[in-house]
């Protein structure tokens, strides 16, 4: 049956309520049956809305600009192959939009005319696009700190953007409490942008001739495209279409890394830990909301968390800008989990990464 599912206590809603948290105050999931006719997808338009039967939406509008369905490029790393998934490449120029086309797909068909986020910048772009495109107006808040760029593009989209002073967590707090009156279009909370984000698995398998890779090496901060994507492979297995499900290996930044630090203790959950300034600001998030089920969606597909340091993200950033792919650190920090574990593991192996977002997004960065 289809519904919202309490992720603490079970407790479930209708999928037509406006509803983005259980009235315990604890997270929501969607339970949802999709459906993949193989053929029909192929005859379809190359985005993500192809694979519209395992959408959660009950109406046949979508809010979007015909995005997805991003190059998957095969990229060498010390003489190993890796498919590269180039997500950098959407609309407000990261992955985000798979989340927030889905998520503003669904506050436009809830009737929703106002909605609040709060963002390190990218989701907070991702979601003032959409919104832009429905005409909802939107509220934005993010860091004193965000990258300029990111503040402005925001902007730019009509959003009105609250810049809070203190760290991410201050940020998401002040939205919080902002949310109380107005839709939160939360990018972590609201289980809607989970069921955008795991497109990324069907397009990957779907590149790949409908086979699950072995390993996917995903950002994490809080978590939004290694759950969602976590969601559509599982998806995938459990309907047929594949056979397995990949292992998922999250990257952090040393200098903010919870999930990192309770997966190397044995903790089934994280503890809030002291962030310090990294360079990939969009996965510094010293307390992930979904932290219990980021942990449990790893170790159960056989997967790890890696943190790396900023010497590590720096190079290779650098080196991924001489050769042609204009990135974010954020974006590079993946590479850099990427590279770290390529000197550890078996290489033998079907392996995908992504580059989250583009470089425009933080050029005044190093």
């Amino acid at each position: 049956m289809s519904g919202l599912v309490c992720t603490a206590c079970g407790q479930t809603f209708g999928l037509d309520e406006a509803r983005w948290r259980c009235t315990c105050g604890a997270p929501l999931d969607i339970s949802w049956q999709p459906t993949f006719d193989l053929d029909q997808i192929a005859r379809r338009k190359p985005t993500m809305w192809r694979y519209r039967e395992a959408i959660p939406l009950a109406g046949s509008h979508v809010i979007s600009f015909e995005e997805g369905y991003t190059p998957l490029l095969e990229v060498e790393f010390g003489g190993v192959p890796v498919w590269i998934k180039q997500d950098h490449l959407f609309p407000s120029g990261s992955y985000k939009d798979r989340g927030a086309a889905v998520l503003i797909s669904k506050v436009a068909e809830l009737g929703v005319r106002r909605v609040v986020e709060d963002s390190s910048g990218n989701a907070g772009a991702a979601i003032a696009a959409y919104c832009a495109r429905a005409g909802i107006a939107c509220a934005i808040y993010v860091p004193e700190a965000t990258s300029p760029a990111k503040v402005a593009q925001i902007g730019r989209y009509a959003a009105e953007v609250h810049r809070i002073t203190g760290t991410r967590e201050d940020t998401a707090r002040a939205a919080f409490e902002a949310a109380q009156t107005t839709y939160y279009a939360s990018h972590s909370w609201n289980p809607f942008f989970f069921h955008g984000t795991k497109t990324f698995a069907y397009e990957v398998c779907e590149q790949l001739g409908w086979r699950a890779p072995d390993v996917v090496v995903l950002p994490v901060g809080n978590g939004t495209l290694l759950l969602g994507a976590a969601i559509g492979f599982r998806e995938l297995r459990d309907v047929g279409v594949t056979t397995r499900m990949p292992r998922l290996v999250g990257v952090q930044a040393e200098r903010c890394a919870p999930l990192f630090d309770a997966w190397r203790q044995g903790r089934d959950r994280p503890a809030a830990v002291q962030k310090h300034e990294t360079v990939a600001e969009g996965i510094a998030i010293a307390e992930p909301i979904r932290g219990r089920q980021l942990i449990a969606a790893v170790r159960q597909s056989g997967g790890e968390f890696l943190a790396v340091g900023e010497a590590e993200i720096e190079a290779s950033l650098h080196a991924m800008w001489r050769r042609g792919y204009y990135i974010e650190p954020t974006a590079a920090a993946t590479i850099a989990g990427l590279r770290r574990y390529l000197e550890q593991r078996d290489t033998h192996n079907v392996i995908v990464s992504t580059f989250s977002g583009h470089g425009l997004k933080s050029t005044a960065k190093p």
